[in-house]
Protein backbone atom coordinates (compact mmCIF):
# COMPACT_ATOMS: atom_id res chain seq x y z
CA UNK A 1 0.00 0.00 0.00
CA UNK A 2 2.98 2.34 1.03
CA UNK A 3 4.49 2.07 -2.87
CA UNK A 4 0.63 3.06 -4.28
CA UNK A 5 0.38 6.01 -2.37
CA UNK A 6 4.69 6.72 -3.41
CA UNK A 7 3.27 6.59 -6.92
CA UNK A 8 0.03 8.48 -6.09
CA UNK A 9 1.87 11.64 -5.08
CA UNK A 10 4.35 10.88 -7.43
CA UNK A 11 2.30 10.97 -10.00
CA UNK A 12 0.24 14.54 -8.86
CA UNK A 13 3.49 16.08 -7.83
CA UNK A 14 4.56 15.21 -11.96
CA UNK A 15 1.36 16.05 -13.56
CA UNK A 16 1.90 19.92 -11.36
CA UNK A 17 5.59 20.14 -12.54
CA UNK A 18 4.25 19.20 -16.69
CA UNK A 19 1.21 21.63 -16.06
CA UNK A 20 2.14 24.22 -19.15
CA UNK A 21 2.82 21.03 -21.08
CA UNK A 22 -0.25 19.22 -19.89
CA UNK A 23 -2.69 21.50 -20.74
CA UNK A 24 -4.16 23.06 -23.94
CA UNK A 25 -5.49 26.11 -22.37
CA UNK A 26 -5.04 28.75 -19.99
CA UNK A 27 -6.09 28.30 -16.52
CA UNK A 28 -7.54 31.88 -16.41
CA UNK A 29 -8.92 32.26 -20.35
CA UNK A 30 -12.63 32.42 -20.39
CA UNK A 31 -14.54 31.11 -23.76
CA UNK A 32 -17.68 33.06 -23.74
CA UNK A 33 -19.76 30.55 -25.01
CA UNK A 34 -18.72 27.39 -23.18
CA UNK A 35 -19.97 28.43 -19.53
CA UNK A 36 -20.52 24.67 -17.99
CA UNK A 37 -19.60 23.06 -20.80
CA UNK A 38 -19.68 19.36 -20.97
CA UNK A 39 -16.52 17.51 -20.88
CA UNK A 40 -15.15 16.17 -24.27
CA UNK A 41 -13.75 13.06 -24.03
CA UNK A 42 -11.09 11.60 -26.15
CA UNK A 43 -12.40 9.15 -28.44
CA UNK A 44 -11.15 6.28 -30.80
CA UNK A 45 -14.98 5.04 -31.98
CA UNK A 46 -17.29 7.01 -34.26
CA UNK A 47 -20.54 7.02 -34.47
CA UNK A 48 -20.22 4.72 -37.03
CA UNK A 49 -18.38 1.80 -34.96
CA UNK A 50 -15.60 2.56 -37.02
CA UNK A 51 -11.55 2.58 -35.07
CA UNK A 52 -9.88 5.74 -36.27
CA UNK A 53 -7.14 8.00 -34.53
CA UNK A 54 -7.89 9.56 -31.19
CA UNK A 55 -10.08 12.38 -31.81
CA UNK A 56 -13.35 14.77 -30.08
CA UNK A 57 -16.23 15.71 -31.00
CA UNK A 58 -16.62 19.78 -30.71
CA UNK A 59 -19.61 21.01 -28.66
CA UNK A 60 -22.15 22.70 -30.05
CA UNK A 61 -24.26 25.35 -27.88
CA UNK A 62 -28.28 23.74 -28.37
CA UNK A 63 -29.49 26.49 -26.04
CA UNK A 64 -27.86 29.39 -24.32
CA UNK A 65 -30.88 29.86 -21.76
CA UNK A 66 -30.36 26.11 -20.24
CA UNK A 67 -26.52 25.59 -20.88
CA UNK A 68 -27.58 22.60 -23.22
CA UNK A 69 -24.93 21.71 -25.61
CA UNK A 70 -24.95 18.84 -28.18
CA UNK A 71 -22.07 17.22 -29.71
CA UNK A 72 -21.42 17.89 -33.62
CA UNK A 73 -21.01 14.24 -34.25
CA UNK A 74 -20.44 15.37 -38.24
CA UNK A 75 -17.11 16.80 -37.58
CA UNK A 76 -15.05 14.56 -35.72
CA UNK A 77 -11.71 17.07 -34.58
CA UNK A 78 -8.42 14.85 -34.73
CA UNK A 79 -5.89 15.43 -31.89
CA UNK A 80 -2.58 16.38 -32.12
CA UNK A 81 0.25 14.90 -30.42
CA UNK A 82 3.24 17.08 -28.70
CA UNK A 83 2.63 19.55 -31.38
CA UNK A 84 3.70 23.58 -29.87
CA UNK A 85 5.05 21.87 -26.37
CA UNK A 86 1.91 20.65 -25.76
CA UNK A 87 1.54 16.99 -24.98
CA UNK A 88 -1.69 16.76 -27.01
CA UNK A 89 -4.06 19.68 -28.33
CA UNK A 90 -6.96 19.94 -31.07
CA UNK A 91 -5.16 20.37 -34.32
CA UNK A 92 -8.52 22.52 -35.87
CA UNK A 93 -9.55 25.48 -33.71
CA UNK A 94 -12.23 26.48 -36.03
CA UNK A 95 -14.59 24.51 -34.12
CA UNK A 96 -14.06 25.85 -30.52
CA UNK A 97 -11.87 24.86 -28.06
CA UNK A 98 -11.16 21.38 -26.27
CA UNK A 99 -12.01 20.82 -22.71
CA UNK A 100 -11.36 17.66 -21.48
CA UNK A 101 -13.19 18.27 -18.42
CA UNK A 102 -15.56 20.87 -19.36
CA UNK A 103 -15.58 24.32 -18.48
CA UNK A 104 -16.75 25.98 -14.73
CA UNK A 105 -19.36 29.30 -15.23
CA UNK A 106 -17.17 31.85 -16.10
CA UNK A 107 -15.88 29.05 -19.40
CA UNK A 108 -12.61 28.69 -18.07
CA UNK A 109 -11.05 24.89 -18.48
CA UNK A 110 -11.36 23.18 -15.46
CA UNK A 111 -8.53 20.24 -16.14
CA UNK A 112 -6.56 23.30 -17.10
CA UNK A 113 -7.32 25.18 -13.62
CA UNK A 114 -6.74 21.49 -12.07
CA UNK A 115 -3.70 21.00 -13.22
CA UNK A 116 -2.33 24.38 -12.37
CA UNK A 117 -4.22 24.52 -8.75
CA UNK A 118 -2.10 21.24 -8.19
CA UNK A 119 0.86 23.61 -7.81
CA UNK A 120 -0.35 26.33 -5.67
CA UNK A 121 -2.18 23.66 -3.62
CA UNK A 122 1.15 21.75 -3.19
CA UNK A 123 3.42 24.66 -2.75
CA UNK A 124 1.36 25.84 -0.19
CA UNK A 125 1.15 22.73 2.23
CA UNK A 126 4.92 21.75 1.12
CA UNK A 127 6.00 25.52 2.41
CA UNK A 128 4.06 25.27 5.82
CA UNK A 129 4.85 21.99 6.49
CA UNK A 130 8.78 23.08 5.90
CA UNK A 131 7.99 25.78 7.97
CA UNK A 132 6.40 23.93 11.24
CA UNK A 133 8.98 21.32 10.23
CA UNK A 134 11.88 23.89 11.08
CA UNK A 135 10.38 25.87 14.23
CA UNK A 136 9.00 22.49 15.96
CA UNK A 137 12.69 20.42 15.19
CA UNK A 138 14.30 23.83 16.73
CA UNK A 139 11.90 24.36 19.90
CA UNK A 140 11.57 20.50 20.91
CA UNK A 141 15.18 19.59 20.15
CA UNK A 142 15.92 22.46 22.80
CA UNK A 143 13.80 21.66 25.68
CA UNK A 144 14.89 18.29 25.30
CA UNK A 145 18.66 18.89 25.36
CA UNK A 146 18.22 21.86 27.79
CA UNK A 147 15.64 19.98 30.59
CA UNK A 148 14.82 22.05 33.66
CA UNK A 149 13.19 25.01 32.90
CA UNK A 150 13.87 25.65 29.52
CA UNK A 151 12.10 22.67 28.48
CA UNK A 152 9.21 23.39 30.92
CA UNK A 153 8.25 26.66 29.46
CA UNK A 154 8.33 25.79 25.89
CA UNK A 155 6.28 22.85 26.68
CA UNK A 156 3.70 25.07 27.96
CA UNK A 157 3.81 27.39 25.09
CA UNK A 158 3.24 24.10 23.05
CA UNK A 159 0.44 22.87 24.80
CA UNK A 160 -0.92 26.59 24.41
CA UNK A 161 -0.88 26.39 20.96
CA UNK A 162 -2.15 23.03 21.18
CA UNK A 163 -5.60 23.05 23.02
CA UNK A 164 -6.63 25.88 20.53
CA UNK A 165 -8.94 24.47 18.03
CA UNK A 166 -6.82 25.22 14.82
CA UNK A 167 -8.49 25.69 11.92
CA UNK A 168 -10.78 28.52 13.75
CA UNK A 169 -7.36 30.14 14.68
CA UNK A 170 -5.99 30.11 11.00
CA UNK A 171 -9.47 31.43 9.99
CA UNK A 172 -9.82 33.96 12.45
CA UNK A 173 -5.56 34.95 11.67
CA UNK A 174 -6.44 35.25 8.08
CA UNK A 175 -9.72 37.24 8.59
CA UNK A 176 -7.87 40.16 10.62
CA UNK A 177 -5.92 40.93 7.75
CA UNK A 178 -6.80 42.41 4.36
CA UNK A 179 -8.53 40.48 2.21
CA UNK A 180 -7.52 41.66 -0.42
CA UNK A 181 -3.79 41.00 -1.32
CA UNK A 182 -0.89 40.00 -4.19
CA UNK A 183 -1.21 36.42 -4.23
CA UNK A 184 2.46 36.28 -3.10
CA UNK A 185 1.66 38.12 0.30
CA UNK A 186 -1.30 35.46 0.58
CA UNK A 187 0.74 32.70 -0.60
CA UNK A 188 3.16 33.87 2.46
CA UNK A 189 0.44 34.49 5.05
CA UNK A 190 -1.31 31.39 4.71
CA UNK A 191 2.21 29.34 4.90
CA UNK A 192 3.18 31.17 7.83
CA UNK A 193 -0.36 30.79 9.77
CA UNK A 194 -0.05 27.18 8.97
CA UNK A 195 2.87 26.51 10.33
CA UNK A 196 2.58 28.49 13.49
CA UNK A 197 -0.29 26.24 14.17
CA UNK A 198 1.15 22.87 13.19
CA UNK A 199 5.06 23.32 15.01
CA UNK A 200 3.55 22.32 18.39
CA UNK A 201 3.24 18.29 17.22
CA UNK A 202 6.30 18.77 15.90
CA UNK A 203 8.12 20.05 18.68
CA UNK A 204 6.45 17.35 21.52
CA UNK A 205 7.51 14.96 19.44
CA UNK A 206 11.10 15.95 18.75
CA UNK A 207 11.38 16.58 22.39
CA UNK A 208 10.30 13.58 23.39
CA UNK A 209 12.97 11.83 21.55
CA UNK A 210 15.57 13.96 22.31
CA UNK A 211 15.41 13.94 26.17
CA UNK A 212 15.19 10.20 26.02
CA UNK A 213 18.27 9.71 23.90
CA UNK A 214 20.37 12.59 25.66
CA UNK A 215 20.63 9.47 29.11
CA UNK A 216 21.81 7.01 26.58
CA UNK A 217 25.34 5.59 26.89
CA UNK A 218 26.80 7.24 23.53
CA UNK A 219 25.14 10.64 24.32
CA UNK A 220 27.19 10.60 27.71
CA UNK A 221 30.09 9.51 26.14
CA UNK A 222 30.29 12.76 23.37
CA UNK A 223 29.72 14.77 26.61
CA UNK A 224 32.16 13.10 28.26
CA UNK A 225 34.84 13.17 25.15
CA UNK A 226 34.60 17.39 24.78
CA UNK A 227 31.17 17.53 22.51
CA UNK A 228 29.41 20.98 23.27
CA UNK A 229 25.69 20.67 23.44
CA UNK A 230 24.75 21.88 20.16
CA UNK A 231 26.93 19.61 18.36
CA UNK A 232 25.61 16.70 20.79
CA UNK A 233 22.13 18.24 20.04
CA UNK A 234 23.02 18.41 16.34
CA UNK A 235 25.33 15.63 15.26
CA UNK A 236 24.03 12.75 17.69
CA UNK A 237 20.16 13.47 19.02
CA UNK A 238 18.10 15.27 16.01
CA UNK A 239 18.91 12.41 14.03
CA UNK A 240 17.32 10.08 15.83
CA UNK A 241 14.07 11.93 14.93
CA UNK A 242 14.36 11.34 11.63
CA UNK A 243 11.75 8.48 11.33
CA UNK A 244 9.31 10.31 13.60
CA UNK A 245 10.05 13.66 11.37
CA UNK A 246 9.27 12.22 8.15
CA UNK A 247 6.25 10.55 9.26
CA UNK A 248 5.02 13.96 10.76
CA UNK A 249 6.06 15.72 7.75
CA UNK A 250 3.99 13.42 5.68
CA UNK A 251 0.56 13.84 7.92
CA UNK A 252 1.25 17.62 8.06
CA UNK A 253 1.03 18.22 4.17
CA UNK A 254 -2.20 16.15 3.87
CA UNK A 255 -3.77 18.69 6.61
CA UNK A 256 -2.31 21.97 4.97
CA UNK A 257 -3.63 20.41 2.09
CA UNK A 258 -7.23 20.48 3.32
CA UNK A 259 -6.37 23.63 5.44
CA UNK A 260 -5.54 25.60 2.22
CA UNK A 261 -8.81 24.43 0.74
CA UNK A 262 -10.77 25.38 3.55
CA UNK A 263 -9.46 28.91 4.06
CA UNK A 264 -10.61 29.51 -0.28
CA UNK A 265 -13.72 27.61 0.05
CA UNK A 266 -14.98 30.05 2.67
CA UNK A 267 -12.86 33.25 0.33
CA UNK A 268 -9.95 33.87 2.79
CA UNK A 269 -7.56 32.32 0.16
CA UNK A 270 -5.72 33.35 -3.21
CA UNK A 271 -7.61 36.39 -5.64
CA UNK A 272 -8.66 36.04 -8.72
CA UNK A 273 -6.84 34.71 -11.04
CA UNK A 274 -5.11 32.51 -9.28
CA UNK A 275 -6.13 29.41 -9.38
CA UNK A 276 -5.92 26.64 -6.79
CA UNK A 277 -8.22 23.64 -5.61
CA UNK A 278 -10.12 25.49 -2.96
CA UNK A 279 -10.49 28.36 -4.80
CA UNK A 280 -12.27 26.09 -7.90
CA UNK A 281 -14.51 24.32 -4.75
CA UNK A 282 -15.41 27.74 -3.78
CA UNK A 283 -16.49 28.72 -7.82
CA UNK A 284 -18.25 25.11 -7.89
CA UNK A 285 -20.24 26.09 -4.52
CA UNK A 286 -21.99 29.09 -6.56
CA UNK A 287 -24.13 26.26 -8.66
CA UNK A 288 -25.87 23.06 -7.88
CA UNK A 289 -22.55 21.48 -9.11
CA UNK A 290 -23.63 17.75 -8.32
CA UNK A 291 -27.00 17.94 -10.51
CA UNK A 292 -25.89 20.77 -13.00
CA UNK A 293 -22.13 20.50 -13.26
CA UNK A 294 -20.50 17.85 -11.69
CA UNK A 295 -17.20 18.51 -13.55
CA UNK A 296 -16.73 21.28 -11.29
CA UNK A 297 -15.76 19.42 -8.19
CA UNK A 298 -12.85 17.20 -10.13
CA UNK A 299 -10.93 19.47 -7.58
CA UNK A 300 -12.57 17.55 -4.66
CA UNK A 301 -11.50 14.57 -5.90
CA UNK A 302 -7.47 15.50 -6.77
CA UNK A 303 -7.57 16.34 -3.43
CA UNK A 304 -8.79 13.08 -2.05
CA UNK A 305 -6.51 11.15 -3.75
CA UNK A 306 -3.65 13.11 -3.12
CA UNK A 307 -4.38 13.29 0.61
CA UNK A 308 -4.90 9.50 0.43
CA UNK A 309 -1.85 8.98 -1.31
CA UNK A 310 0.34 11.53 0.98
CA UNK A 311 -1.19 9.08 4.00
CA UNK A 312 -0.29 5.81 2.73
CA UNK A 313 3.26 7.32 1.55
CA UNK A 314 3.73 8.24 5.22
CA UNK A 315 6.31 6.15 7.11
CA UNK A 316 4.87 3.20 9.43
CA UNK A 317 7.64 3.37 11.79
CA UNK A 318 9.56 5.82 13.59
CA UNK A 319 13.05 3.74 13.47
CA UNK A 320 16.52 5.79 13.16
Amino acid sequence: MRRAGIAMVAVVALVAVLAPALTPNQPDFRFPDRAYAPPMPVRVIDGEGRWRAPFVYPLRLADRLERRYEEDRTSPVPISWLSRGVVAQVSDGRHGPWLPLGADGSGRDVFARLVYGARLSLAVALAATLGAMLIGTLVGGIAGAAGGVVDETLMRLSDFVIVLPAMYVVLSLRAALPLVLPAAQVFALVAGILALVGWPIVARGVRAIVAAERERDYAQAALALGAGRARLLLRHLLPAARGFLAAQAALLVAAFILAEATLSFVGLGFPDPSVSWGVMLQDAANVSAMADAPWTLAPAAGIFLLVLGVNLAAPTTLSR
